[in-house]
């Protein structure tokens, strides 16, 4: 042993044959000099800590001096013996340092840009989910957001909306997951090892939302039909005409609203008399027969668009953006209340009880059947879709009292 002073730190060399060489100090124990092989020299307090030896760098020479260095290591040692894991205190200093640089929205955008399938309109239903619930803490670290935060937002957003207010909560839990493996420290562990979204579910506290079920029932279609088709007289400047086929197209395909809106002509085959939905909700397109009333539909379209789109528009996107004025005021003139997304659960309801077989319901629907064996053997052709869509079809306009003649 040798007492560390300046001249000593000055004069020793690196050891010519190992990576290290630990001079320890004489007059207080646990503080070393460490020297390299290429020569750094740095200045080290070790100790045992609940049985474990705990070594740390207090810094390099020449950028500390001996008598600093001595200094940091009295005041090191002593709150080892008093227990502290000193290095996890270092890195756990880090880690807050870090998780104060790491936005909210930060972790938004990094999220999105590393789930490259996200659609559109999903990205766009996160952000405003996001923006909704935590808008105000959007610029501020994501650490910020603890469980007492999840729990009075959760409670809050909750009065006005239960259902949004839950779906917010398992955004946030999805980019706290992601954080959680998205940054880690110098030793590959995260810096958010804790997910607060997980207080709703250990305090039992995730609102109750039973799944909307709504559908337009048989007895209701008549009216509703009869406002849909008479939707143009209501305002003839504008684009209802549009409107009226693409509700009339959504019912009698079950399609969804987004992907009713984005098709385009060049999706359409008249010849096969079939059309295909390229941008679907599982990222598999979607090809469906046209029964007869639809066909007529799809037609009257084609002869009328001015773009590329089946549902033109003169908005930014080029076709037709969500009609919510045009659905009220079907929903006034009928009586019925109802959404877009009634619209194919009527077409799933009035298909499922002409008993149309199990595997072609959901290739009408486009469900995914991946966790079904043997759905796997089964090869499904559009030709075989025929008979099931003009069945749905002729029952819809069964119940809503309409003839059609080809």
């Amino acid at each position: 042993m040798n007492k560390i002073t300046k001249s000593l730190v000055d004069n020793i060399q690196p050891p010519p044959d190992k990576d290290q060489l630990i001079v320890r100090d004489n007059l207080l124990q646990g503080f070393a000099l460490r020297v390299t092989k290429s020569g750094t020299k740095s200045f080290i307090a070790e100790k045992r800590v609940n049985g474990r030896t705990c070594r740390t760098t207090l810094g390099r020479y020449p950028q500390i001096t001996v008598a600093q260095a001595r200094k940091q290591a009295h005041m090191a040692l002593g709150e080892m013996s008093l227990g502290k894991d000193i290095n996890k205190a270092k890195q756990d200093d880090r880690n807050k340092d870090v998780q104060h640089r790491i936005t909210l929205e930060q972790v938004l955008e990094d999220y999105i840009k590393a789930r490259k399938s996200l659609k559109e309109g999903t990205i766009k239903d996160y952000r405003k989910a996001i923006n909704d619930a935590f808008g105000k803490y959007l610029n501020k670290p994501l650490a910020t957001i603890n469980r007492d935060v999840v729990a009075k937002v959760h409670t809050e957003y909750g009065k006005r909306s239960q259902a949004r207010a839950n779906n917010a909560m398992r955004v946030l839990r999805a980019l706290f997951n992601f954080a959680a493996e998205q940054y880690s420290d110098e030793q590959g562990n995260s810096i958010f090892a804790l997910n607060p979204v997980q207080r709703l579910s250990n305090t039992k506290s995730w609102y109750k939302v039973d799944r909307r079920r709504t559908v337009i029932k048989p007895h209701e279609l008549p009216k509703w039909f009869d406002a849909v088709l008479n939707l143009s007289n209501t305002n003839p400047n504008s684009n209802t005409e549009v409107i009226r086929d693409y509700l009339l197209l959504i019912i009698f395909t079950g399609l969804r609203r987004s992907e009713a809106m984005k098709i385009k002509v060049s999706d359409i085959d008249m010849k096969e008399r079939t059309l295909t939905v390229t941008d679907t909700k599982n990222s598999e397109p979607h090809i469906l027969p046209m029964g007869d009333y639809l066909y007529s539909i799809v037609k009257r379209r084609i002869d009328s668009t001015f773009n590329e789109y089946l549902f033109p528009s003169k908005s930014k996107t080029g076709h037709l953006v969500e009609p919510v004025k045009q659905v009220r005021k079907v929903a006034e003139l009928s009586g019925v209340d109802f959404t877009l997304h009634d619209l194919r659960r009527t077409f799933a309801t009035i298909a499922e009880s002409l008993d149309i077989p199990y595997f072609a319901l959901k290739k009408l629907l486009n469900h995914k059947t991946n966790q079904d064996v043997t759905a796997g053997y089964v090869v499904s052709d559009v030709s075989r879709l025929v008979e099931p869509m003009q069945k749905v079809e002729g029952k819809i306009l069964e119940f809503a009292g309409v003839e059609h003649v080809n």
